[in-house]
């Protein structure tokens, strides 16, 4: 099974994108390259290697993966400073066309370190609303690649203002960074109406591209829960303001979060860089998976396959990402043209950093 998995993983990183691909791309390699990766006596057929990647446990898939793609990470694994703390990203996706026999649709939410581009955990959901439930699994998943939760920063969409969210962090001494919005209208008005005409600016960036320039103002303000605002664990209010000129239209947007964290540990430039980088897991992993890996095209269904090829899809991005890479589908060309560096590296024993 583990040669199977190492063909898989080799694959996709050379850009295959289903599992017929993983197949064909084994069955491509010349004998020398074959021997590397365990197959010196001839090449499964396709049904097989189908057979077995789809009864794969997706969760400890990810796991796993997770887990060896850090040992790959090349920096020094020593602590940052609090304020550069760990910060890791939820977002859910749905896989358009992967549906179930009874008609369903494939929903996965993912955990995405945005320093590293490493997702460290997926789990499998029935529906999007469902993801609300997914949360305390996908943090027991999260849990298990890095051992503790302490002083890891989770930042999530407004579905995720949740109370029970903000108690399931706490309790594993992590910290919570969400945006609230008409989901939670009670909390959306406390937050609107704090006097932010007092609050001066804590930091403001300008930029400038494609046509369009953007001004992003960052407030902040330490609230008292209880008696302050009507969430858990909540210590600061954040309002966001971008103001964008586009072809000399000038619009505006306003948004509202809070986060676990005080101002000595979150001041409003983190704050800002934070919520930027929240961005990643759409930019940086699920819109590659759909342009490079064009997942929404891709029909598996049956059993686990959806969930374990969006899977060795995470791990492709992420090895590309420690090597460096920018240009995803530039990268996973590269690799299918030098087939032997690729499993010589995959292959290889590396030290662990983490």
């Amino acid at each position: 099974m583990s040669a199977v998995l190492a063909v898989a993983v080799c694959a996709v990183m050379a850009g295959a994108s289903s599992f017929a691909a993983i197949t064909d791309w084994l069955h491509d390699l010349d004998e020398h390259a074959r021997t590397q990766l365990g197959f010196g006596d001839g090449v499964p057929a396709g049904t097989t290697m189908w057979r077995l990647l789809i009864r794969l446990d997706p969760t400890q898939l990810a796991t796993v993966l997770a887990g060896w793609l850090r040992t790959r990470d090349p920096r020094p694994g020593s602590p940052s400073p609090r304020r550069y703390r760990r910060l890791i990203a939820f977002d859910g996706k749905t896989l358009r066309g992967a549906r179930l026999g009874d008609g369903r649709q494939v929903h996965l939410l993912s955990a995405l370190d945005t320093a590293t581009g490493i997702v460290l955990a997926q789990v499998t959901v029935s529906t999007k609303s469902n993801e609300i439930t997914s949360f305390a699994p996908l943090l027991d998943a999260v849990e298990k690649v890095l051992g503790t939760l302490a002083e890891v920063l989770f930042i999530a969409d407004a579905l995720h203002t949740q109370t029970g969210h903000a108690d399931e962090a706490t309790a594993r001494r992590a910290h919570l960074l969400v945006q609230v919005k008409g989901n939670q209208p009670t909390l959306f008005k406390q937050l609107k109406r704090l006097p932010w005409a007092q609050i001066p600016v804590g930091d403001r960036t300008r930029d400038r591209g494609h046509g369009r320039r953007e001004t992003r103002t960052v407030k902040a303000v330490t609230v008292a829960t209880p008696g302050g605002i009507g969430f858990p664990h909540a210590k600061q209010a954040v309002r966001i303001t971008r103001t964008r000129i586009v072809a000399g239209r000038t619009s505006r947007e306003t948004a509202y979060l809070t986060v676990s964290l005080p101002a000595g540990d979150a001041l409003p430039r983190d704050l800002q860089t934070w919520i930027r980088r929240h961005w990643h897991i759409e930019n940086r992993l699920h819109h590659v998976r759909d342009v490079t890996f064009r997942e929404d095209l891709h029909q598996a269904r049956t059993d686990n396959g959806p969930a374990v090829i969006a899977t060795l899809r995470n791990t492709a991005i992420g090895w590309h990402r420690l090597s460096g890479a920018t240009n995803i589908a530039r990268a996973t060309r590269q690799a299918n043209r030098r087939s032997h560096d690729l499993i010589t590296a995959v292959t290889s024993i590396y030290p662990t950093t983490q």
